[in-house]
């Protein structure tokens, strides 16, 4: 006959190896997802990456902050990009340590062609994360447009060390490169 006991056990049993098998063995930790980016063998690879790095970047740990990010993102996304400053200026106020806050500005700073606010902006974005390939792109395009070719290319270079398929990059390095260059005869 078996006990209540006995059969408390074989639920509490079954439970876990079913929770065991639905669950992740360990979840992979951006470090380890920047290992998989440099050494992906496509673009599409290199994308589905990209996109799980961002997830995790996104993450302020506050609901609020979270939701003035996500407001300036739509304000971008809209082309306001006054709105989306805004946004992201409350979000840095009440969180200066997370990163995205800034780079969401830089952009928004960027798109309103104020690129010294922007500058510094990707500035602090890099200080906090420095591996942030986004960042970097725009650091890399505002370099290009102010002249600083040699500076964007060196730019362009870290950002292929990191994300070798980042979209537009190697492109725009071969364009600047043979611009500098010359083409040959």
């Amino acid at each position: 006959m078996t006990s209540m006991n006995d059969v408390i056990k074989q639920v509490v049993a079954s439970c876990a190896v079913i929770l065991c098998m639905g669950a992740p063995a360990t979840a992979e930790t951006v470090d380890e997802m920047f290992e998989r980016l440099a050494a992906a063998s496509s673009a599409e690879e290199a994308r589905r990456i990209e996109a799980r790095i961002a997830t995790e970047w996104s993450k302020s740990g506050s609901p609020a902050i979270d939701l003035l990010w996500q407001r300036g993102r739509d304000a971008l996304e809209a082309g306001d990009a006054h709105a989306a400053i805004e946004h992201f200026t409350a979000a840095i106020d009440h969180a200066p340590g997370f990163a995205e806050a800034w780079h969401g500005r830089a952009t928004a700073y960027f798109m309103a062609e104020a690129f010294g606010p922007a500058l510094d902006d990707i500035r602090e974005t890099l200080v906090l994360n420095p591996r942030h390939f986004g960042a970097m792109r725009g650091l890399a395009i505002i370099m290009e447009q102010i002249g600083e070719e040699e500076t964007s290319i060196e730019v362009m270079d870290r950002i292929l060390a990191i994300h070798p398929f980042m979209e537009d990059v190697a492109e725009a390095r071969n364009r600047l490169t043979l611009r500098l260059d010359g083409l040959p005869l």
